[in-house]
């Protein structure tokens, strides 16, 4: 299925139940001609605008430059909610992890992790997911529907709220300086190149100055190897770049990660070298999770530095995270640590991902919820 078709088949609604239009999620041209076919002039849309983007506000009433007739049209035209929220966990660690309910209904996982020197975002881009890697829970829950621009921004903007980082009156907005959310990371649930248009605009607006100016070089995009899309999200975004390789080879790689069989490895390492931007200033990052006996041997680690030979690099090593039945065990920490010391000695640098949240399923592969795709009626 091509992106465009699964785009189509796979939409987000984009109102609520009540029929009102999410203003969240609309540039700033879409936001200024929503609110004219209402008889609002251009200049109070830049005004909602800042409230909806800089101020980070939830009710319309809050909007106390508008006038009170404008702000009883927003209230019954338009949404700035935030999602609703079935359960917070928070790890040992002090990774926190939220179950997020959409407009319809439908459930996503999003993840904070606290680190001293910044804080990282994990961020949804679908409900469930359209792949099926054999280690990653999420693969195990199909995909229901495409996140809508609206709802990526949502999560950012909840994470916002619950971490207290929205500019009061008066202050000047820096989304970097002294705030705990530093970084956003598209590695949730879903496969943000398969709902690519939902994600660049969710992601421009994230790095529009008079937007929630996020940097992106503060932002990443991990994918599982849609190769048509990779090049296109480097010119047009120009994010930070991971791939989900967990494998040397096309054998092992299509065994745990059917896409390979789509966009096999010589295709997929193509689009990575001619990623813009590409330098060893700004390196993609390739995520490989360690599996037992499976992908971690020795001659693996080999063949895997000569794969990625000439490619701007870092190969992030992940100890797999378990979950209820699933097939696979972790490498040991001797042959993690083994695997990694030959990477390093080819001249890559190979760090050994941290686990964390493990103990409430926040860490890698461990993301899934209890949304269903809804069944055709007769």
């Amino acid at each position: 299925m091509s992106v465009t078709s699964h785009a189509t088949k796979f939409a987000a609604p984009r109102t609520d139940a009540a029929g009102r239009i999410a203003l969240i999620g609309l540039t700033l041209p879409e936001m200024i001609a929503a609110l004219e076919e209402h008889g609002l002039p251009k200049f109070r849309a830049k005004q909602v605008w800042h409230w909806v983007y800089h101020r980070g506000v939830t009710d319309f009433e809050a909007m106390t430059n508008l006038p009170r007739d404008l702000r009883d049209t927003l209230i019954e035209k338009f949404s700035i909610e935030r999602p609703g929220v079935m359960t917070e966990q928070k790890s040992t660690d002090g990774t926190m992890k939220w179950l997020l309910v959409m407009a319809d209904g439908q459930q996503i996982e999003m993840v904070f992790i606290p680190e001293a020197d910044r804080g990282t975002l994990c961020v949804s881009s679908q409900v469930g997911c359209t792949l099926t890697c054999r280690f990653c829970h999420t693969g195990t829950q199909p995909l229901v529907r495409n996140l809508g621009p609206h709802e990526i921004l949502q999560q950012i903007m909840y994470a916002r709220d619950v971490l207290g980082e929205w500019p009061v009156a008066g202050e000047k907005k820096d989304a970097n300086q002294g705030r705990d959310l530093t970084n956003i990371v598209l590695m949730g649930m879903g496969e943000p190149l398969y709902n690519y248009a939902n994600v660049a605009k969710a992601m421009q607006i994230c790095m529009d100055e008079d937007g929630l100016g996020i940097s992106k070089r503060r932002i990443t995009l991990s994918t599982s190897g849609v190769v048509p899309q990779i090049v296109q999200c480097g010119e047009e975004l120009n994010v930070n770049l991971a791939i989900s390789l967990h494998a040397p080879n096309d054998a092992v790689r299509s065994e745990i990660m059917p896409i390979n069989n789509k966009y096999p490895l010589a295709e997929l390492l193509d689009a990575c070298r001619n990623y813009p931007g590409l330098s060893d200033n700004r390196r993609i990052t390739f995520e490989y999770v360690m599996l037992k006996d499976v992908n971690d041997s020795d001659d693996q680690a080999r063949e895997l530095a000569q794969l990625l030979r000439g490619i701007p690099c870092k190969v992030n090593l992940i100890p797999f995270n378990p979950w209820p039945n699933s097939p696979y065990e972790c490498s040991s920490g001797n042959r993690i640590h083994a695997f990694a010391r030959i990477l390093n000695g080819e001249g890559y640098d190979a760090p050994i991902r941290k686990t964390r949240g493990q103990d409430i399923l926040a860490a890698c592969g461990q993301l899934k919820s209890e949304s269903q795709r809804a069944k055709p009626t007769a």
